[in-house]
This record gives C-alpha cells, sequence and structure tokens, in this order.
C-alpha cells in the first residue's frame, strides 16, 4: 500500500509492529535516513539494536546471496520483542530477493525495512511493497519539514515551550538549511536548553544556528544602512577573504535595499509595510529592519536603488576594467554616506 506523505508522519511516529515492511525511498539520501531511523527507533525502542533485535544488510549484497533476508527474518532472537530486517540502499537488481522475502513472510517474522533512492512508478521495488496487503511504501521529496514535524522533532529533543514566533522562525531555518543541519541545529538548542525552564527565543536560536556567509553579508548590508561607514572596509575585506562574489554581493544589497524601500512605501508606513512582507520577519531582525526604513524614507531608498542598479550594470558591463570589490566597496560608502544625508 502507498501512504501519502500526510499519513506517513503518522505512521513514522507510530508503526505498527504487525505489518510485513515499509519501503521508504527518495532522491535526498539524508531525509531519507532520517525517516528510517524514526521509524526504527519507533519499532524496536531505545534498547533495540543491543538486544540484536536489528539486522542490518547492504541493498547490493542480496544479489550475491538473497537468501540473507529470508533468514533475517525468520531468525530467533535472544530477546522478546519486535524484530526488524533492514536493507540500506537496495537497488532495483536486487528487488527479486525483497520480493521473496515479503511473500514468505509470516507473523511473528522480523519486519522489513527498506531503503531506496528515486524509484521510477515501474520500478519492481516500488510497485511489489504499494500493491502488497500488508507492507507499505512511502516516498520521500526535496521538501522543508512541516510545521507538525517540527514539532514532533522539538519535543524529541526536549524542547517544548516554544511561542509562535520563534516556531516561525525555526521553519524558517528549515527552509535553508538541509534535513542534516536542521537535526543538528535542534540538537545543538536541546543541550544549550538543559535545564533552563524559560521558553525559546530568537536569540537561543541565534545562538546555535549555523553560522556562515551569509551572517558576515547580514553585518555588511546592516552597517551600510545604519551609515556606519567605518565598518565597511573592514567587514568587504573579510566578505572577500571568504570568497564572496562581487556580483552575488551587489544582488544582496539590491534584496535588501528593496525590502526597507517595501516598508517605506507602504501607505500605511513602515510599520505596517513590514507586516506584508513575505516572508515573515521576526525578533531582532524584524525591528532593524523597520528602524532601517524609517530613517531612509522611500525617496532616499529610491536613490540607494539606483546606486545599486548602476553598480550591477557595471559589473557585468563587457568593457569593464576596473577590479570589481573595490568598485562594490565604493558604492556601499556611497550608501553609506547617503544614509547620513538629510
Amino acid at each position: 500500500m502507498k501512504l501519502s506523505p500526510r499519513e506517513a508522519e503518522g505512521y513514522f511516529a507510530k508503526p505498527d509492529a504487525g505489518r510485513t515492511g515499509l519501503l521508504i525511498y527518495g532522491g535526498d539520501a539524508m531525509r531519507v535516513a532520517l525517516k528510517r531511523q524514526q521509524v526504527i527507533a519507533a519499532l524496536l525502542g531505545p534498547n533495540g539494536e543491543e538486544e540484536m533485535r536489528l539486522t542490518r544488510m547492504a541493498g547490493g549484497d542480496l544479489r550475491k546471496d538473497p537468501a540473507q533476508l529470508v533468514d533475517a527474518i525468520k531468525a530467533v532472537g535472544f530477546f522478546p520483542g519486535p524484530r526488524v530486517a533492514f536493507v540500506e540502499d537496495c537497488p532495483e537488481l536486487s528487488a527479486p530477493a525483497v520480493l521473496a522475502a515479503l511473500e514468505d513472510w509470516e507473523p511473528g517474522d522480523a519486519q522489513i525495512v527498506v531503503t531506496a533512492g528515486q524509484l521510477k512508478a515501474t520500478s519492481k521495488l516500488r510497485k511489489g511493497f504499494e500493491s502488497h496487503p500488508n507492507a507499505y511504501a512511502v516516498g520521500i521529496y526535496d521538501e522543508p519539514p512541516s510545521r507538525a514535524e517540527i514539532e514532533r522533532m522539538l519535543a524529541q529533543a526536549g524542547i517544548r515551550d516554544v511561542p509562535p514566533e520563534p516556531m516561525s522562525v525555526l521553519a524558517n531555518l528549515a527552509r535553508e538549511l538541509g534535513p542534516g543541519d536542521f537535526a543538528q541545529t535542534l540538537e545543538k538548542l536541546a543541550l544549550y536548553k538543559l535545564n533552563d525552564a524559560a521558553p525559546l527565543s530568537h536569540e537561543d536560536i541565534a545562538d546555535c544556528a549555523p553560522r556562515s556567509t551569509e551572517a558576515g553579508l547580514d553585518d555588511l548590508l546592516n552597517v551600510v544602512a545604519e551609515g556606519k561607514m567605518e565598518a565597511v572596509g573592514p567587514l568587504m575585506r573579510r566578505l572577500q577573504a571568504q570568497g564572496t562574489n562581487p556580483t552575488g554581493l551587489c544582488i544582496a544589497a539590491t534584496r535588501h535595499f528593496r525590502t526597507l524601500y517595501a516598508c517605506a512605501s507602504d501607505p500605511g508606513g513602515p510599520g505596517q509595510g513590514i507586516n506584508r512582507l513575505r516572508p515573515p520577519v521576526y525578533g531582532p531582525r524584524r525591528d532593524r529592519i523597520l528602524g532601517q526604513a524609517q530613517t531612509w524614507g522611500a525617496r532616499r531608498l529610491e536613490t540607494a536603488l539606483t546606486v545599486l542598479t548602476d553598480t550591477d550594470l557595471a559589473l557585468r558591463s563587457a568593457g569593464q576594467s576596473a577590479p570589481q570589490m573595490p568598485l562594490v566597496e565604493r558604492a556601499m560608502i556611497r550608501l553609506a554616506m547617503l544614509s547620513r544625508s538629510r
């Protein structure tokens, strides 16, 4: 049988130990692995591997020894409780061995859990699980986790008091990070909040979120928008050392000043304009953007966007001979000076 993504989320949390098997497939190996870890842990409990109730095998090995999967599901364990025979990264050529084990399975045997890469609808492995009356097939797609899934991950990490705004920040972070990095961020948050009864805050998330070139880029855009000319040079050199592309830097600055312009030019004022931003902004970043939009005003932001557009055209011009990073730095200094003018 085939499970939809919504049905799969509930099943991964509370799998049925009486099922014959489960196929988890998808193009993102990390997302597939995280789901496999979740469902096996839910089936076996915390001590399943220590009690030797989990048998692992590589999918490619089943081509040479197809009987090993049948032997694994029929084996009698030393400890009571559900058992799992896990086939990792199963190729299509090993499908006959897996399908034979599905047919030989009887109540009381170990449940078969199989992971695979992206499978076509015509795949024998996929069709075998989807057509089986007591087995499930689940496709894992390259999509960020849902709010319900984030809430489950937070509860699993022991983080329960999460106000709406920090939850929205985590949802945005889940869209920006890969599944492995996001899971590690939640683990760091759990350790960071250990024995701390206070609700999760934006500052907690900022302290635990991965540091990247983007953080330095945000620092530069903020000092430019706030007129701190003395900080522009050092930040530009730091970004250049990190390998930041001048054109990418100009595009990021244009995006930032367009956001400010959208706030400042709103008919209801910057306070209403910032509420219309999509994706929404929260916490300290929201306060900072609002303050910058109020300081600049729509007229000066139009001038700033003109400066950035001219700089972008110069960077892309075939006849441009000046070094590109100094060209961008000059534009950033002009903008910082413009923010101080009245």
